[in-house]
């Protein structure tokens, strides 16, 4: 009978949630809405008990449906689950910054009740999901030893070595994008200065070009017509591509600042590779080229002895997050 597994990714704003085979395709999905942070204090452990029910109960739903949508009849072995801030040595979300869920959620032990005793289910992160994703399904396959970043709404970082992804004695290993690279720096989401993710995320891309365009006075530049809210990275990538000197300037920071980011997991991690994932790394070398040559400025000459290539992600932006996560239950 032919094996399947259940992927799902929680995000900010939508869960989605797919049955994968062990070739990577996916054969039926669905997306739902993730419930929204708006918490009143005074209410917070009532309102958010009934939210993380009331969620799981709908993703066991979905489950359900898209398992008798299959065409081909198959087992349904795991189910693996990408989510911020997700234990998973534990089977835990813990303190998600963009979820409304208070604390240290069981969410495996309760999504396994909910679907009457189901074993087989894991938890981690998106990026860790992310590198799994890469070595089962992308251009890591012949790969024991590499990182993944991926970059997006924030920047994330899973690390691969010799079978397993890095989960470290927590469970939290691998957060890349909180390592400090400009002391006292911007204000990070998580509520830190200077870290990764406040520079090179794309919400840190409109930010340099904010900080550009002020100081710059540079009202010939074609980002001056957005607000802060509607300017998006490709915005940025649009205006770069014809040769506006501002959005040209942000691809060149970002690109610094990643390099800078990158060399540091190269002196802790000596990886074979190093992929890149997300929205802002279809600009292709209008950051591919800054990134590489700051890796090399701020990378110990020792480890410049060998190549270490700086690949783009071979996972579909569109499928990544469901394959991803389903990887968790081939490779747990």
């Amino acid at each position: 009978m032919l094996k399947l597994s259940i992927g799902i990714d929680i995000g900010g704003t939508n869960t989605a949630i797919g049955v994968v085979n062990q070739e990577g395709e996916i054969l039926a999905q669905e997306a739902i809405p993730t419930p929204p942070k708006k918490l009143n204090p005074r209410a917070e452990q009532a309102v958010s008990e009934k939210l993380l029910k009331d969620f799981i109960a709908e993703i066991a739903r979905v489950i359900k449906s898209l398992s008798e949508k299959v065409d081909s009849p198959g087992e349904i072995v795991g189910i693996g689950i990408g989510a911020p801030n997700a234990n998973y040595n534990k089977g835990s979300i813990e303190d998600a910054p963009n979820l409304p869920f208070v604390g240290k959620v069981a969410f495996c032990e309760i999504l396994s009740a909910e679907l009457n005793g189901v074993e087989k289910i894991f938890i981690t992160n998106d990026a860790n999901a992310a590198a799994l994703g890469e070595k089962i399904y992308g251009g890591a396959k012949d790969m024991d030893n590499f990182a993944m970043y991926t970059l997006g709404t924030g920047v994330g970082c899973g690390l691969y070595y010799k079978g397993n992804v890095v989960y470290g004695a927590d469970g939290f290993a691998g957060e890349c994008g909180h390592n400090t690279i400009v002391a006292d720096g911007r204000l990070c989401g998580c509520g830190g200065r200077g870290h990764l993710e406040a520079y090179c995320s794309a919400p840190g891309m409109k930010r340099t070009a904010f900080e550009l365009l002020a100081r710059d006075n540079a009202e010939d530049s074609l980002l001056t017509g957005y607000s802060f809210k509607d300017m998006t990275s490709k915005h940025i990538y649009d205006a770069a591509v014809e040769g506006d000197r501002i959005a040209l300037k942000v691809f060149e920071i970002t690109g610094k600042y990643l390099g800078m980011g990158l060399a540091s997991t190269i002196h802790h991690f000596s990886p074979e590779a190093i992929f890149l994932f997300g929205g802002p790394v279809a600009a292709g070398e209008l950051i591919l080229d800054p990134i590489k040559k700051g890796m090399k400025e701020f990378m110990l000459p020792i480890f410049g002895k060998r190549e270490i290539p700086i690949l783009v992600s071979e996972l579909d932006l569109g499928k990544a997050a469901i394959l991803g996560a389903s990887a968790l239950v081939w490779n747990p």
